[in-house]
């Protein structure tokens, strides 16, 4: 389990630094242009990329009272990516100096007034899939901006470059 779940942060890393990176050569207004997805633009997809991340390293962390830095950022798109990776190498070095049992773990949390349960190898494994679902929004976005040369961000072309 720990080993696929390394691999998974390691990926989560890699997957989103590829798409920033084509995103970062775009105009500036290009990152913040109204285009279809689930948020309105590139910088608002990977700040709820960002934000979601907090919000489930500070469950796992078991905070009390979560603050989002993501939720009122309205720094650089530059800024908001070095961010987001950086809340990305948390879980992949947590993970790293994670014990079977730690993985294991059963921790809870309240949403919407009702408490969940859930194995913490269970919620690291929602992490890195919800990253994938937006990072097939930012793919589409990028299309709709014109962009045609998108690398493949597939977990199996992660894996055929190690």
């Amino acid at each position: 389990m720990k080993e696929l779940l390394q691999q998974y942060a390691a990926y989560n890393l890699w997957a989103t630094g590829l798409l920033v990176d084509i995103i970062n050569k775009l105009p500036g207004d290009d990152k913040t242009k109204e285009v279809a997805g689930s948020f309105p633009s590139l910088y608002t997809t990977l700040q709820h990329m960002w934000l979601a991340e907090e919000v489930w390293w500070q469950r796992l962390k078991l905070a009390e009272h979560i603050v989002l830095q993501s939720e009122t950022f309205a720094g650089s798109f530059e800024e908001l990516t070095a961010n987001h990776a950086k809340q990305s190498e948390l879980f992949a070095e947590w993970i790293q100096g994670a014990t079977e049992s730690q993985l294991d773990h059963v921790f809870a949390y309240i949403r919407n007034k009702e408490q969940i349960k859930m194995p913490v190898y269970q919620m690291l494994h929602h992490v890195f899939n919800h990253a994938t679902y937006h990072r097939g929004q930012l793919v589409a976005m990028l299309r709709q901006l014109g962009i045609t040369k998108i690398p493949s961000t597939d977990f199996s072309t992660f894996c055929m470059k190690k």
